[in-house]
């Protein structure tokens, strides 16, 4: 596969999908499918084979489920050695933070009553939480937004960190359902492209949550910004490089490799020193200062749900020379 054509491989990362369709009036966290995990594990204590989780799990899921299989739960074999390798991390996503989930529902529908008008006459999607593989807290597809418990609440220690995990999923996730795939524009600059997707995502959770995403992160790149745009721009030429020629994303090579997870799925393994998911921020910094330019923000809000061009985007904002003017 090349390149040009791993976006769905990537979409681990950045939540890549179709528009959403349409949903209930009062959005509601929907949790079936978690308390069926949560019953078998219970009833096995804890200790379930693969068989038993795909004739009990897998099999006769819902819609969370189903989307959240391919590219996290991936299959039966996979799920059950997670949940031998760290049962307790299955054990407290039960105890503590699916009841949490199943209590969200106000803040679920104060979130989306925020972001309704800036994306008018758009249909957000459903939310479901569901154990997964312990390698994902969240995804989007066109019409369902899928929470991991399991790593929810290895990240959230109290009961309030949860709950604000939550609400910025709500936000972040429900973007990526409403952003456009567009393979063109990621083969065009693969970084600075997956670095405008989630810029956005976390922009709007920002905005409707009033709570900066990743306080911790946003603190060390403010301290550190002068010195990562350059840094920026040349991982940027390094990709770009690497798809015109043809480099696959399971075999990139070596520095190629290093450039992309400098800034994008690396968590639990960012670069030492640096916080993890950089791009995140670094594409919410272009975000910001390319929708407060607009002549009419609100609707290059709504534009960059369709990104067809990221160098056009970066071009519109004070970053354009920072982060290589010289990689177009």
């Amino acid at each position: 596969m090349s390149l040009k054509t791993c976006v769905f491989a990537l979409s681990v990362s950045v939540g890549l999908s179709l528009p959403a369709l349409a949903q209930q009036d009062a959005p509601y966290v929907q949790s079936v499918d978690a308390h069926r995990f949560a019953a078998l594990f219970d009833a096995h204590d804890g200790a379930i084979d693969a068989d038993t989780l795909q004739a009990q799990y897998l099999d006769g899921a819902g819609r969370g489920v189903e989307v959240f299989t391919p590219s996290r739960i991936q299959n039966a074999d996979n799920l059950a050695r997670a949940v031998a390798e760290d049962p307790e991390a299955y054990r407290r996503g039960i105890e503590v933070c699916l009841p949490i989930a199943d209590s969200m529902n106000a803040e679920l529908q104060e979130t989306y009553a925020a972001m309704q008008p800036l994306f008018p006459g758009r249909d957000l999607p459903e939310i479901h939480v569901v154990f997964g593989a312990g390698n994902s807290g969240g995804t989007a597809a066109s019409d369902a937004l899928v929470l991991g418990l399991e790593v929810i609440c290895r990240v959230g220690v109290e009961e309030a960190d949860i709950r604000s995990i939550f609400r910025f999923f709500f936000a972040h996730e429900a973007v990526h359902a409403l952003q456009t795939q567009n393979m063109d524009a990621f083969a065009r600059d693969p970084l600075l492209y997956m670095s405008l997707l989630e810029g956005q995502a976390d922009y709007v959770s920002l905005r409707v949550t009033g709570q900066v995403p990743t306080q911790s992160r946003h603190d060390w790149a403010v301290e550190n910004e002068d010195g990562l745009w350059p840094e920026f721009a040349q991982d940027r030429r390094i990709l770009k490089a690497a798809a015109e020629a043809g480099a696959s994303y399971g075999n990139l090579p070596p520095e190629a490799a290093t450039a992309l997870t400098r800034w994008h799925a690396n968590a639990g393994r960012a670069p030492d020193g640096w916080p993890y998911e950089l791009g995140y921020w670094m594409g919410r910094q272009i975000v910001v200062d390319y929708v407060t330019r607009a002549d009419d923000p609100d609707q290059a809000l709504i534009e960059l749900l369709n990104i067809t061009d990221p160098v056009r985007v970066l071009s519109q904002t004070r970053y354009y020379d920072q982060a290589g003017a010289d990689a177009q």
